[in-house]
């Protein structure tokens, strides 16, 4: 079993990537990083030591002062080439590079002189060092005027604000999980190479993404109609808007009650895609789920009976809770990564209907059991 570390762990890519490795657990073992060991030489030799794999992630994007970009990635990158010399380390290391090496700036430059580092080292240590050359990514939790174009205009619209776009250049970009697959390949390879140009999966202007987003919130976030998707990129998209999303305030979602002599009518939902449609009926103090999904887009409506609906995002603490009563139906929705369940916490049988947007798959059911 592979004892893989990442610096930069509790970054965005970092986040999604150590999440992934614990789908794996067969496979891999993870080795916990914290930012402060490169702050502390001994802690820093001590993680370096248990290490197979070390995925070099830790990096300065943003900074007033361009120098302070630069010089803060050289230094925490010597730091590690200091740390795996200390311990005679024989770690394969992988480092995320990025296609700004091209350009004339400060993060792209301390980029590729970082690669040549640990490049360096691999070849005086005979280690095994494989470089990343990576596009745009995006994805759900990267942080707004930070990570990506995409978070920030995705955190405005969230938000009800106005995103303005700067340059309407043509972007070249890679999903998120799609990197972190990338990167799970390469640690499987178990081969050294300098440079290695990830693939990119989608491109799209500026423009064209801010059009998709808008269309998003006007059509899910302000109707609750999940969206025409036409392409695995537009999944990715939507998925990563919905993260952006207020979820504590925004569900549960009221549906809109028509009654007359005869009962009652209530639309569960609209759709622009597919998919397959379900109900279940629950006894009481019986619950449902503990599960997440990485890709999958799905609708619990109660429509009878009292219910209780928690989510917790993967790697988090927060249990969010959301109560409702078939007396006055309501929707929640559940974000990827997020560990959710039901529970009938009434007295009579809770009568549920499900939406998710794929049909179920045993051989790629993309379901993965966690309690809430």
């Amino acid at each position: 079993m592979l004892k893989i570390g990442i610096t930069g762990q509790a970054g965005f890519v970092g986040t999604h990537l150590f999440n992934t490795l614990g789908l794996h657990q067969e496979e891999f073992e993870r080795v916990t990083f914290q930012k402060d060991f490169f702050s502390n030489t001994t802690l820093l030799n001590e993680f370096v030591a248990q290490c197979d794999v070390i995925v070099h992630l830790a990096a300065m994007n943003r900074h007033n002062d361009p120098q302070v970009i630069y010089d803060t990635n050289i230094e925490l990158t010597e730091k590690l080439v200091n740390a795996l010399e200390a311990t005679q380390s024989k770690a394969h290391v992988i480092f995320s590079s990025s296609t700004q090496e091209e350009r004339n700036n400060e993060y792209g430059k301390s980029k590729k002189e970082a690669r040549e580092l640990l490049h360096n080292w691999s070849k005086q240590a005979d280690g095994k060092f494989t470089g990343l050359i990576i596009p745009n990514v995006f994805g759900p939790f990267g942080h707004p005027n930070y990570n990506s174009v995409i978070a920030t205009f995705c955190h405005q619209l969230a938000h009800n604000e106005t995103p303005k776009i700067a340059i309407d250049g043509e972007l070249k970009l890679i999903y998120v999980g799609e990197l972190v697959e990338a990167i799970l390949s390469e640690i499987r390879s178990r081969k050294s190479q300098a440079e290695i140009t990830v693939p990119f999966t989608a491109t799209a202007k500026v423009s064209e993404i801010l059009l998709l987003l808008e269309k998003y919130k006007s059509e899910y976030q302000e109707k609750g109609i999940i969206p025409t998707i036409d392409s695995t990129f537009e999944l990715n998209l939507f998925n990563t808007f919905r993260c952006y999303m207020d979820i504590a305030t925004h569900f549960p979602v009221s549906f809109v009650e028509h009654t007359d002599d005869r009962g009652s009518f209530v639309e569960i939902i609209r759709l622009g895609v597919g998919g397959q449609v379900s109900f279940s009926t629950t006894v009481p103090g019986i619950t449902r789920g503990n599960h997440y999904h990485t890709r999958k887009i799905e609708r619990f409506a109660v429509i009878k009976g009292k219910a209780l609906i928690q989510l917790r995002r993967i790697g988090t603490n927060e249990v969010l809770d959301f109560y409702l009563d078939g007396d006055a139906p309501s929707y929640v929705d559940m974000p990827i990564w997020y560990t959710h369940n039901i529970k009938n916490i009434g007295d009579e049988i809770l009568y549920t209907n499900f939406w998710i947007n794929e049909f179920y798959d045993p051989k790629d059911p993309d379901t993965y059991f966690e309690n809430v």
